[in-house]
């Protein structure tokens, strides 16, 4: 990097800028680890950051005569500083709207969810919607999708509609069916399953574009809303050590509040902003004017989102062959293949990057054949086209992702929410090409780490904890699931830094402790690369900054550290007396 000279080499390799201010630095840490991520500085045990960017990079007794009276002198006791963590793959406002509304992730029964329905029912007036997110009849014992009958006992007169975990079907109940118009002549609109009983008519479940049939007639938050959900999800995201986030799909509304809160210097996140495909007038919109690009360091709009398939659990990911558990049904294809050749290629011209919803195998490989055949009219552009989700492909379609610069969006706790059913889905054999992150790395492609949350939990430590061990948070299964395509600690880490930086080209500025970088950076209580995969979930989050600016600390967690170096200490004494 240009500007940069090496004050010393060795184990304890220092970089700085070439002009250190005359004021010193703004911040120092010392007395713990830091994971540079960059294979050119090893892991260190002090940095220091100045206007809000990394300035050195090295031992302690290099980096204290960077410090004055002025400087923020923060003592690390043994902590870990890896790159501010990003998740490539964050629904904002459905992060924000999740948690003010019921919360249905681990029910375990249709029943039990009308229990909350009715609760919450007999807290709001009648003819107020109920809306909430997270079931899943795959974690039923009857596995069978739900009927709005069980939500008309539970909310007779409450119209309801909870969203199933993955966003792509919703169940209702008969008022919100009412309201909505929707009768047994009700046909399927493209790309999309309205669930109907032996009768003919409406079950309450609706898949994929089906969904909007309902959707659309429900009252539409307002800016307040959005603003309220926004600083919710944030604050959560800060506390899990999160400094930025890639939303996809995003709509107009959305933006207009994150530009504001940025105006305002109240938005602790940096917002990598995926415009929403099937929104004509929004893209025409921001095409037309090209991309946004750090605007007030904070919020980047260059990303057209577009959805080519639905989901695996509710059969939507469209396949190559039909499901093993549903022999008639290959999935849907939202998005007609050429319409989004078409939109893939203007987002091509307009500056953008394009990111494309892909589930199923014959998803993941009508979207690897368009970029295949636009990607050679932009020779000597830096393109770094998407494909979200990326969770099965076809044996020969994994390579490439790879030869055509094909950037895989995943999320690795998917594999293990799915895996007690999946391979009922896709078969023994089938199965084995999903979720590959092995193969995929070993083939040279780039993984952009995420969440998908709400779908998932937006904790990254838990996206770590999957990505190295394939088993859920009970150890199980014993060997992990399809071990053979776990990651290792530095690879997973990998996926949420210089990944993510990477998928959002923000890799120069990013992604790594480095001089010149931005000062992201996230404090763990321990390694999160090295020993037992398990600890993983316990690791506290003890600070996260932005900016060079703290923008969370973890009180009760550095209390908890300190008790654990004292505890140490004196099991340390008791070996060795003096």
């Amino acid at each position: 990097m240009a500007g940069l000279r090496i004050l010393s080499l060795g184990l304890g390799l220092l970089v700085v800028l070439a002009c250190v201010p005359r004021s010193g630095a703004d911040m120092i840490m010392t007395g713990g680890t830091i994971l540079t991520m960059d294979k050119y500085l090893p892991p260190s045990e002090a940095l220091a950051i100045v206007d809000g960017r990394i300035l050195a990079v090295g031992r302690e007794a290099e980096i204290l005569p960077l410090a004055n009276r002025r400087t923020k002198r923060i003592d690390l006791q043994g902590a870990v500083v890896v790159p501010g963590l990003m998740d490539s793959h964050l629904h904002l406002v459905g992060f924000g709207q999740f948690l003010d509304q019921l919360q249905l992730v681990g029910t375990s029964s249709a029943e039990e969810i009308a229990g909350l329905v009715a609760s919450r029912a007999a807290e709001l007036p009648p003819g107020t919607w109920i809306q909430g997110r997270g079931w899943d009849q795959n974690d039923w014992k009857h596995q069978a999708f739900p009927t709005r009958q069980v939500l008309d006992r539970a909310a007779p007169d409450h119209p309801v509609v909870l969203y199933r975990v993955d966003g792509h079907a919703i169940w209702t109940n008969s008022r919100a069916l009412t309201l909505a118009g929707l009768t047994a002549s009700t046909p399927n609109p493209q790309g999309g399953v309205i669930l109907k009983d032996k009768s003919g008519d409406p079950t309450g479940v609706f898949i994929d574009n089906a969904v909007a049939l309902v959707r659309d007639i429900m009252p539409q938050p307002t800016p307040d809303d959005i603003r309220t959900w926004v600083l919710t999800a944030i604050q959560h995201l800060n506390q899990l050590g999160l400094t930025g986030i890639h939303d996809p799909g995003v709509d107009g509304a959305t933006l207009e509040v994150i530009r504001e809160l940025v105006d305002e210097g109240n938005f602790n996140l940096r917002y990598y902003g995926m415009l929403s495909g099937s929104d004509e007038a929004l893209l025409e919109q921001h095409l037309s004017k090209g991309p946004v690009i750090n605007y007030g360091g904070r919020l980047t709009i260059r990303t057209v989102k577009f959805y080519l398939d639905g989901a695996l659990g509710s059969r939507g990911a469209a396949l190559l062959s039909p499901y093993s558990d549903d022999p008639n049904n290959r999935g849907l294809i939202l998005t007609s293949p050429d319409l989004l050749e078409d939109l893939v290629s203007r987002t091509f011209q307009a500056g953008f990057q394009p990111a494309i919803h892909a589930i199923g195998d014959r998803a993941n490989r009508l979207a690897l054949d368009i970029y295949e055949r636009i990607t050679p009219q932009f020779k000597g552009q830096d393109l770094r086209p998407r494909i979200e989700h990326a969770q099965v492909i076809a044996a020969r379609d994994i390579r490439r992702f790879a030869q055509l610069g094909v950037i895989a969006a995943m999320q690795p706790s998917h594999a293990t929410s799915d895996m007690t059913w999946a391979e009922d889905r896709l078969g023994a054999r089938r199965v084995r090409n999903a979720y590959t992150w092995r193969r995929l790395l070993d083939a040279g492609a780039t993984i952009a780490g995420g969440s998908d949350s709400p779908v998932e939990s937006a904790n990254p430590l838990l996206q770590l904890y999957a990505a190295r061990t394939r088993q859920d948070t009970t150890g199980w299964p014993e060997e992990g699931w399809y071990p053979d395509q776990r990651m290792g600690g530095l690879e997973a880490l990998r996926t949420l830094t210089i990944g993510s930086a990477y998928a959002a080209f923000e890799d120069s500025t990013r992604g790594k402790i480095f001089p010149g970088y931005d000062a992201d950076l996230t404090v763990l209580s321990k390694n999160p690369v090295i020993g037992d995969p398990k600890e993983l979930l316990s690791i506290d989050v003890l600070m996260t900054v932005l900016a060079g600016q703290v923008v969370w600390s973890n009180q009760s967690g550095w209390q908890a550290l300190a008790h654990r170096n004292d505890a140490q200490k004196d099991a340390d004494a008791a070996s060795f007396p003096e």
